[in-house]
Parts: C-alpha cells; structure tokens; sequence
C-alpha cells in the first residue's frame, strides 16, 4: 500500500494533514531547508512533531535539501545528530555532503534522495544508493518508462502526484537568483516562473507551467509499486491540505479495492480544481508537455473563497455547529461540509446567529464565530465549503 505523504508547513497543518488521511509528512526546520519562507520548525518544533506523529502511528520526514555553500555547513553535523536522538523517521537531502555525513555518523534514520537531484536514471541512482541512500524522489519530469525502470531496481520510490511545477528542471532554475538576488536552491525562491513580464509593443509574455496532478494514473502508479505519493504545498492553507489529502486518500483507497471509477476520478478533479487557483494535469507522466500543459501570454488565478468556516466544536443538545468562519456567506447559501471522518453532506443555511446567540443574515468577517443548527453531527476541525457542483453530476 502506498504512503500518502503530505507537507506540513506549520504544526497546524501537520496536524490536519494527518486528520484528513496523510500516512507520513515533511517539513523543514529552519535551517537547511528549502522552503526559508514557510514558518518552519524549531528543534522542539520537530520533537514534538515527531512524538506527535509517532503516537499516531504516522511518519515525519526532515527536509535537509539546500545546496550548501561552505558557510552554509556550519551546524549541519550538530543537527543531524539531535534529528537521530529523537527518532525522525528519515530526511530528505540532495547534497552530497549531507548524505555522507550520515554514513559517516553512523545515524539510524532514513536517507530519502530529493527531487532537487532530479534523478532521472538508473545509473545515477546506483551511484546515491551507494552512499547509504534507501529512497528517492524523483524529478518531476520523470515519464512512466523511466519510473517503472528505476522501481524495477528494488529501491523505494517517492513520486509527486499533486502541487506546482517549475519551470525548469527539479530543482536547476536560477532565475530566482539572478532578478531577486534570492537563491532558489537554497530555499528563497521568488517563484520568477509565475510573474507576468513586460515586452516593449508585444502582449504581455507569460510562460510557466500547468499545476500538476496524477489523478488518472493513481491506479497504474500503484501497480508500479510506487512506495509513497506526495503532494507539494508547505506554504498552502489549511484548507488546501484538507482537500487535496482527503481526496487523494479516497483515491488511493478506492484504487486498492478496485472501485475508483473515472467518473469519481472527474468528481475529484473537479474539487482539487476548485481548492487551487491554476489549473493542474498530468505533466510528463505519459507524454512530454505541450500546449495544453503550459499558460503562454496570460492566465487567470481567481482568489478562492470557497472555505466558508472551520467547525469548533458540535452542540448536541442543542443540534448547533459553532464554526469559525473563513469567508462571506448568507442565508440562502448552499454549502457542504466534509471532514475526516464523514460523507460529505449537502446544507442550505436558513439560520445564523453570532456569538450572542443573536440571528443574523449574512457572516461577513474571517475569524467570526457563528452558530448554525444542522441535525447531524459533525466533528471538530470539519470544515464548511461553497457547494458548486453535485456528485450526481459526476455519478449516475
């Protein structure tokens, strides 16, 4: 059975990741890691991570995948070693100088190769498989003959299967570094590849690529062997991890009892399109990108307000959900809530009262807490969303 790996850029998320199905996550401490923007762990941070974690049964994976600069190694032999004394279940690394070290140190903990090595073949993987590493990531550009010869090999295999692209090859852009002087490689990416950049007497030029998302090849990836899928995003929302992980765990799931359908795989391409604001397909998987993978000369990215609150806690005395709410709604909306551990339902709003248990027409500010009488129960940290399209659409 496959890992369902998710991205945790904060103990909150690490936390929803894991309600919403994630089998494993990672996350960067803050140094080391590549992701400089995201708020990132402390060492206690990562402690009680990993205490966290491991007392649900679950994994935590360390990103250690900067390109090191000889100042950039100081305290990196310290940090490797306090990683092994609290029992992380791996780290992900993409320099050679990190992965030797750990064989050089004897630690006990995984050594997962980083999609910034964009491996690509199976002579390169026998030279990381001969310092000590035991999985690899591949490069996001890998197509399916080359995945299935490096699994063939008998290493463990991690492949993306949803989040954003580069415009380059994994983990080799510089653009970054040369207009913002912030080096992508070690973790101050400006994401160049999606500005807008301005042509004298030409129409606006943008190049970048489509989202990626491996939703109709989940089932030929698992009879791959592929050990763990993993979605990109430390720097999404709460709400975004809780889509796309509960859908992909449905996915997956319904993929090992042979019940996944194209017609429920539309129905959960239609919400992960809903829970971004790019479009996501296939990528390299099954062909080289073309024109329908790529955005030339403009795009569209609407604001997503489809999270509408986050449920607190569920009144059963009283049949009343509190929720946190996230963005505008009113009497009169059609929502849906949905959760870890329940069929999402369909809910038209006739009745909202505030925190003084005063009825209002309309929710208008993040953070506000309301009230609202559903007769179901529903589950602390579900969520409430704008319902835009019906299952049945999808499913006859």
């Amino acid at each position: 059975m496959p890992e369902l790996l998710a991205p945790a850029g904060d103990f909150e998320k690490l936390e929803f990741a894991f309600l919403y199905g994630a089998d494993a996550v990672y996350f960067g401490g803050q140094d080391f890691s590549l992701r400089a923007n995201a708020k990132n762990f402390s060492w206690e941070d990562i402690k009680k991570a990993t205490d966290y974690a491991h007392g649900l049964g679950k994994k935590v994976y360390v990103t250690v995948n900067i390109v090191f600069h000889d100042k950039d190694l100081d305290g990196l032999e310290e940090y490797l070693k306090y990683l092994d004394s609290i029992n992380v279940d791996g780290i992900i690394a993409s320099d050679i100088v990190v992965i030797k070290k750990v064989l050089e140190l004897e630690l006990h903990f995984s050594v997962c190769l980083s999609t910034q090595a964009s491996l690509l073949n199976t002579r390169a993987l026998k030279f990381w498989r001969s310092l000590g590493v035991t999985r690899v990531v591949l490069a996001r550009e890998a197509a399916r003959e080359e995945v299935k010869k490096i699994k063939d090999t008998g290493i463990e295999v991690e492949t993306f299967i949803h989040g954003a692209m580069c415009t380059s090859f994994s983990g080799k852009c510089v653009l970054s570094n040369y207009i913002t002087l912030r080096d992508s490689n070690r973790g101050g990416c400006a994401q160049i590849c999606r500005w807008d950049f301005y042509v004298k007497d030409k129409p606006n030029l943008t190049i970048m690529p489509k989202d990626l998302n491996m939703i109709p090849f989940i089932k030929d990836e698992i009879a791959l062997g592929i050990d763990s899928f993993k979605i990109e995003g430390r720097m999404r929302s709460i709400y975004y991890v809780a889509t796309v992980i509960s859908c992909y765990r449905k996915m997956i799931d319904a993929a090992l009892n042979d019940t996944l359908t194209p017609e429920l795989e539309k129905y959960y391409l239609n919400i992960l399109n809903r829970c971004a604001n790019r479009e996501s397909v296939p990528q390299f998987y099954d062909k080289l990108p073309g024109v329908d993978e790529q955005y030339f000369n403009g795009r569209i990215e609407v604001s997503n307000q489809d999270f509408l609150g986050l449920v607190l806690e569920y009144d059963a005395k009283n049949k009343m959900v509190i929720l946190e709410s996230r963005n505008y709604f009113k009497i009169g909306d059609e929502v849906e809530f949905f959760g870890p551990n329940m069929e999402t339902f369909t809910y038209r709003i006739n009745t909202i009262y505030n925190d003084l248990d005063e009825e209002i027409t309309v929710s208008r500010h993040p953070k506000n807490i309301v009230k609202l009488p559903v007769e179901r129960k529903i589950e602390k940290n579900s969520m409430m969303r704008l319902k835009v399209f019906d299952k049945s659409e999808f499913i006859v």
